[in-house]
C-alpha cells in the first residue's frame, strides 16, 4: 500500500485538524502496512514532516493580519481556489497508484485514488459560526471534494451521520476514525505543574479553564454568561481562564472578555505553548466547552485524560465524547451551565467520580486505534 499524505495542516498555530494530521501521519510514517509514505505540501513532496515550532507572538500577530488582508480580496482567493487543486494534480500525475489522503477537507482535482478527512460539516448546517468568506469558499471546495473523493473519513460518529443525512452520501464509503490526544496528557502532581503555574501567574485547581479557538462557534459568549452568574466571591477564588488562537472578530466578545478582566475573573492567556497545555490542564479545578458545534471536541479528551472534571454541551458529537463522565447542558440555557459549572468547582463527591470516569472514558480513544481504522479504511480502495 502506498499513500501520499498532505502535509498542510501541520503548522503553526497547531489546531486540532493540525494535530490530528500530525499524529497520523507519525504513525503511518512506521505502519508495518504501509509500503511507502510520500509527503506531499503544497504542489510538492517534501523529505520531512514539517516541524511545529513555537513562534513569537508577533509571528502569529502576522499570521492573523494575513489572513485578514486574504479575506478581502475576493477575486484572489477564488482564483486560489480553482487553481492551486489543478497544480496540485499536475504535480501528481505520475502517482496514480498511489492513494492520496487530504486530512483536512480538501483534495486536488479529479485524482483517480483519493481520500479526504471530513472533520465536521458546520459551513453547510450552521453557517453563521463562520465568517461569510470562509463559507463562500469552502461551500465550493467541500463539494468538489465529496464528488471526487473514493472514500470520506470522518473523526465522529455525529459527523458521518451528518455527511449521509445532508449529502444523501452512501454510508458504505465514509468510515469514522475517532481522534485521540497525545500521551502527554496525564494526570500530573501540583509540583510537576508548578513550573507552569508560576509562568502564568496561576494556583494548583484555583481556576476553571477554557482551550480553545476564540471564535462563536465555540460559544465563549453564553460561557461568560454563565460564568458570570456564578456568585462573585466564587468567581474571584476560581477565576476563568482562557486559552486559545484568536479566531474571526465577535466585537460583544471581546467586550466581556475586557470587563471580565478589569473586574477581576478573566484572563485571557492567547495562544498557550503545546508543551506547558497538559500542565494548564492538570492543574485546572474544572474545565468548560459549552461549544454550539464541534466535529469531535478534543479539548474536552485531553481535559478527561488529565483527570479534570468537565462541564460541556450536550450537542453534536461532544456527548459522543464526554460519556457519562461530564456534566452537560444545552448550549442556549446559561443557567444550567452556570449550575453545571458551580457543581463542578464545589462538589468534591461528584469531582472524584467525574474524574475516575474521565479517565476510564479517555482510554477508549488513542492515536493507535485512529491509524488502525485509517489505514483498514485504505483497504477499502
Amino acid at each position: 500500500m502506498k499513500i501520499i499524505f498532505a502535509t498542510e495542516p501541520i503548522k503553526y498555530p497547531l489546531t486540532g485538524i493540525g494535530r490530528y494530521s500530525l499524529e497520523l501521519v507519525k504513525r503511518l510514517a512506521v505502519a508495518r502496512e504501509i509500503e511507502e509514505l510520500k509527503l506531499f505540501h503544497g504542489t510538492s513532496f517534501i523529505d520531512q514532516i514539517p516541524q511545529v515550532e513555537n513562534k513569537s507572538d508577533t509571528k502569529a500577530s502576522n499570521h492573523g493580519r494575513l489572513s485578514a488582508f486574504l479575506r478581502r480580496q475576493p477575486l484572489l482567493i477564488e482564483a486560489y481556489r480553482l487553481l492551486h487543486p489543478r497544480r496540485q494534480a499536475w504535480a501528481l500525475r505520475d502517482y496514480k497508484d498511489y492513494i492520496y489522503h487530504g486530512p483536512n477537507f480538501y483534495l486536488p482535482h479529479r485524482l483517480e485514488r483519493a481520500v479526504t478527512t471530513f472533520h465536521d460539516i458546520s459551513i453547510f448546517t450552521c453557517p453563521e459560526y463562520h465568517p461569510k468568506d470562509r463559507v463562500r469558499y469552502m461551500e465550493k471546495s467541500l463539494h468538489e471534494s465529496l464528488d471526487s473523493a473514493k472514500l470520506i473519513l470522518t473523526v465522529s460518529d455525529f459527523s458521518r451521520s451528518e455527511i449521509i443525512r445532508l449529502f444523501n452520501y452512501p454510508a458504505d464509503r465514509i468510515v469514522t476514525t475517532k481522534l485521540a490526544c497525545s500521551s502527554d496528557y496525564i494526570p500530573r502532581s501540583p509540583a510537576e505543574c508548578l513550573p507552569v503555574l508560576q509562568k502564568y501567574q496561576l494556583a494548583w485547581q484555583g481556576y476553571a479553564l477554557y482551550i480553545g479557538t476564540m471564535e462563536p462557534r465555540k460559544n465563549i459568549r453564553g460561557l461568560l454568561q454563565a460564568y458570570q452568574l456564578l456568585p462573585m466571591e466564587t468567581r474571584m477564588r476560581y477565576p476563568l481562564i482562557l486559552s486559545g488562537y484568536r479566531g474571526w472578530e465577535d466585537d460583544v466578545l471581546w467586550q466581556l472578555v475586557e470587563r471580565g478582566t478589569r473586574e477581576g475573573w478573566i484572563r485571557y492567556l492567547g495562544y498557550v505553548p503545546d508543551e506547558d497545555l497538559p500542565y494548564l490542564y492538570a492543574a485546572a479545578r474544572t474545565f468548560v466547552y459549552p461549544s454550539f458545534y464541534e466535529g469531535f471536541g478534543l479539548p474536552i479528551l485531553e481535559a478527561m485524560s488529565c483527570g479534570v472534571p468537565v462541564v460541556c454541551s450536550n450537542v453534536t458529537s461532544l456527548p459522543e465524547v464526554v460519556g457519562d463522565a461530564g456534566l452537560v447542558a444545552d448550549p442556549n440555557d446559561v443557567d444550567a451551565i452556570s449550575a453545571h459549572i458551580l457543581q463542578s468547582l464545589q462538589d468534591d463527591s461528584w469531582r472524584e467520580i467525574a474524574t475516575a470516569r474521565g479517565l476510564a472514558q479517555a482510554k477508549q480513544f488513542s492515536w493507535e486505534n485512529c491509524t488502525t481504522q485509517t489505514i483498514n479504511a485504505y483497504k477499502l480502495l
